[in-house]
């Protein structure tokens, strides 16, 4: 393995080292050697990065040791994969702010699907919710797309379970690292995508979640994907910010309607009204990258 992965690998463990940071850090060196010649105030003027944390930063560096961090996670099946890397999932690395590496368990080459496609909704469907999903999902998943998710309870898991009944592929990325699955209840279904599917996450393993990882995450939800569907969301949801990021990203939004009357479908609802697509069935989905892929406008 070459020396700028291991750099890179290194420094995505440490706590001051966001991965915007990392990201820069990369832009303006791409060998990474950069950290070696910074003087801490240069680190602070440059990067916004205060003497105190460079000083915790440089700590941990020497503390780590690529050898025994590598075996412990290829132990366990984990992997990582760099950002110039050609496993490295094409369309993630079109967005702002791509993960400069990504840990998975799995099968990595589903990323590089050209028909990946986004699921998000509510943590609490109503009857109508799950069945808008399946409705939408088992054509798309006869057709072999894969089902992008974030494995929250509700919409998420119900997309990445309607994949794996149906003989599709799915894929899962989480919050935390690859050693702290959540929510809990997800573990058995986090263990068969693990082992057949595929689970990502832009954190080490041994990252336990945190509040802020949650909407950091959804940038890679939508940014993996050719489109995201969105069924059922209230407003101010953490669905509606994964939307947002689709169109940033230049991606398709598809949003289900539901009723005036119910506030799990006020989100998307008011989605459709900014100029999502109102999605029916599943097939208005593949007909509309159809048209795309033909350089026709509707």
């Amino acid at each position: 393995m070459d020396i700028v992965t291991k750099r890179l690998f290194l420094l995505s463990h440490c706590r001051n080292m966001s991965n915007q940071l990392l990201y820069k850090l990369l832009q303006v060196d791409p060998t990474l050697n950069i950290i070696h010649m910074l003087k801490d105030y240069e680190w602070e003027l440059y990067f916004n990065l205060s003497r105190e944390k460079v000083k915790t930063m440089k700590q941990e560096l020497n503390s780590f040791h690529f050898e025994s961090l590598y075996q412990k996670y290829n132990e366990q099946n984990i992997l990582f994969v760099a950002i110039y890397d050609e496993k490295y999932p094409r369309l993630l690395k079109e967005i702002p702010d791509p993960p400069p590496l990504l840990y998975y368990k799995g099968d990595i080459s589903l990323a590089q699907h050209r028909q990946l496609i986004s699921v998000v909704g509510t943590r609490y469907p109503t009857q109508y919710g799950k069945s808008a999903l399946e409705h939408l999902l088992k054509p798309l998943i006869r057709e072999n797309w894969i089902i992008v998710s974030g494995m929250a309870k509700g919409i998420d898991t119900l997309a990445h379970e309607s994949a794996i009944l149906h003989n599709g592929k799915t894929i899962a990325v989480i919050a935390g690292g690859l050693f702290h699955i959540y929510p809990k209840q997800n573990i058995s279904l986090a263990n068969k995508m693990m082992a057949s599917h595929l689970i990502l996450s832009e954190h080490p393993p041994t990252t336990p979640p945190q509040k802020w990882h949650f909407p950091m995450r959804n940038r890679i939800i939508s940014g993996l994907s050719v489109g995201t569907i969105i069924i059922q969301a209230k407003k101010r949801s953490g669905s509606l910010i994964t939307a947002n990021q689709a169109l940033e990203q230049n991606r398709e939004v598809f949003a289900v309607p539901g009723s005036i009357f119910d506030e799990h479908s006020s989100g998307t609802n008011e989605l459709i009204q900014s100029g999502a697509k109102l999605v029916q069935d599943g097939t208005h989905i593949m007909e509309e990258f159809r048209y795309k892929e033909n350089g026709l406008t509707r």
